[in-house]
């Protein structure tokens, strides 16, 4: 199917968004000096849908049907407190353990609601307390930085025995992500307190969680402090390589391989996929094809994930024969093509902007049963934006929602909302984000901060107020250069009062839980 023809059920719809701008209502500036929540009573409608100005309609009569996720998350009404709004959602109905395992997740971005809905669910008929529920919640509170509730619900969970080292394992990832590597280190040694002794593979998940955060030197120097401790083995070695390899350091990985080897160990496929990984990552991509050969010499079968990785570099690098080289050599050993891999190879021809090409590999992977999925339109999405191809874009955007497993995800409405903001067209940034909104879908801290700035940058300072006061709501503690910029532009309009205002709400926020366990 060429570009015409991909395109074309949405491409009416897309000129008309263009051709004008969506209405908008005036906005009441005495609406954008929002108060702060008494307690935790929020407006659900407004957290969750930000005042799109249309609740959801009640569930019909009759309709006695398990509540789902998305009446959930976008069932209140203006000024309803949250507790009312999520008992006219549920009705009457059972709150299933599943279905609060899918809320809280949903609600990743916004930690605050995140326990305050775990709060009322507990409360339901049907309500089962899981460790699932309970990661989900640390998770979410753990992104907003609320660690001290977090050790409260690890106490909690150790009270009712749902207590894991999966658990200590995530609040050392959010730890290390807020860059709190100290802390995220005495969560590994506090397992041992909670009656959880530690062994080689907790030493493993560790370093892995400090490498993936970008913390490899404070994982090396662990590594070297407490390999006394724990018997090491070859996945001890293979994070650290990987770790220096994300971070661009090949002579600190070389040194890692070189006392590798010295201790015994050879690659195996995994360490070689890592190799490889990040010999493209620093562009020495005939080296890596050098480590393709050589594990084929040493009976080493390659995994889908080394082809993926190889077609993707190649084609980064506009080496597109030698990309679809490795694609048809993925076939010939045996591997059926994957949704990753398709991906890759899609990626490879919008390296090229081969469109076209691209757009054919969504077909096949129709016919091959394998997707497409909501990545494969990512990788799209991204290179049209690049290319400043916005029409395009917003086109094939659309057509997303009418194919099944590909709705837009969190990431796919980041790349929509910032190509609008680039290009001054807050309004349609505004109508997307409605969209998502209704979809269920969270913003998180960068998203709003995109937002913010672009309101700033256009003068809309009613707006931008309204989205920052909603990103403290949902208990995200706003960036100190999205802050400032709002801060001069409403100084520059007299508003210092508003300054002042915003100002202390972002100091409760950085002293204060949000809500009490």
């Amino acid at each position: 199917m060429d570009r015409r023809r991909f395109l074309m059920r949405s491409s009416t719809q897309a000129r008309s968004f263009f051709s004008a701008p969506a209405s908008r209502t005036p906005t009441d500036p005495s609406r954008t000096r929002l108060q702060p929540p008494s307690g935790h009573r929020l407006s659900f409608r407004r957290l969750i849908r930000c005042g799109s100005g249309h609740a959801h309609a009640a569930p019909a009569a009759g309709d006695d049907g398990p509540p789902r996720s998305d009446r959930i998350l976008s069932s209140a009404g203006s000024g309803s407190s949250l507790e009312s709004s999520l008992d006219r959602a549920a009705a009457a109905a059972e709150v299933s353990p599943a279905l609060v395992a899918e809320v809280l997740k949903k609600l990743s971005n916004a930690g605050a609601l995140a326990l305050s809905f775990f709060r009322w669910a507990e409360k339901r008929r049907g309500f089962e307390y899981s460790a699932e529920s309970y990661h989900a919640l640390i998770e979410a509170l753990g992104k907003i930085k609320q660690f001290s509730l977090v050790w409260k619900v690890v106490d909690e969970m150790k009270r009712r025995g749902f207590l894991t080292k999966e658990t200590f394992g995530l609040i050392s990832r959010r730890y290390a992500r807020a860059r709190k590597v100290k802390e995220a280190i005495e969560a590994f040694e506090r397992m041992e307190k909670f009656g959880l002794s530690l062994d080689s593979s907790d030493f493993n998940r560790l370093l892995d969680t400090l490498c993936k955060s970008r913390n490899v030197v404070k994982a090396q120097e662990v590594f070297d402090k407490m390999k006394g401790r724990f018997k090491l083995d070859l996945k001890s070695y293979s994070i650290l390589l990987e770790g220096w390899g994300q971070e661009m350091n090949f002579l600190r990985m070389m040194e890692v391989y070189r006392e590798m080897k010295d201790e015994g160990f050879e690659l195996d496929v995994v360490a070689y996929g890592i190799m490889i990984n990040a010999h493209c990552k620093l562009k020495k991509y005939d080296d890596a094809i050098e480590l393709y050969h050589e594990m084929l010499a040493k009976n080493c079968k390659p995994t889908p994930h080394i082809f993926c990785t190889l077609i993707n570099g190649l084609g980064s690098e506009k080496r597109l024969s030698e990309a679809v080289k490795f694609f048809e050599q993925s076939k010939a050993f045996g591997f059926a093509p994957e949704a990753p891999t398709y991906n890759a190879l899609a990626g490879a021809y919008c390296w090229s902007m081969r469109m076209d090409d691209a757009y054919r590999v969504l077909d096949e992977m129709r016919k091959c049963g394998v997707g497409p999925n909501s990545r494969t339109y990512d990788i799209i999405l991204h290179h049209l934006v690049k290319a400043r191809r916005s029409k395009e874009a917003y086109s094939v955007f659309q057509k997303m929602s009418n194919e099944p497993g590909c709705e837009p995800t969190l990431s796919t409405y980041e790349i929509i909302v910032r190509m609008f903001c680039n290009e001054d067209r807050t309004d349609m940034a505004l109508r997307v984000w409605k969209q998502m909104k209704e979809k269920g879908v969270l913003p998180g801290m960068h998203m709003f901060s995109t937002v913010i700035s672009s309101l700033c940058h256009e003068n809309k300072l009613d707006d931008a107020c309204k989205y920052f006061q909603e990103m403290m709501d949902v208990g995200i503690r706003p960036p100190a250069n999205t802050f400032s910029k709002l801060k001069q532009c409403l100084l520059d309009e007299g508003r210092k009062d508003d300054v002042l205002n915003f100002s202390r709400k972002i100091d409760k926020l950085r002293k204060a839980p949000l809500v009490k366990l």
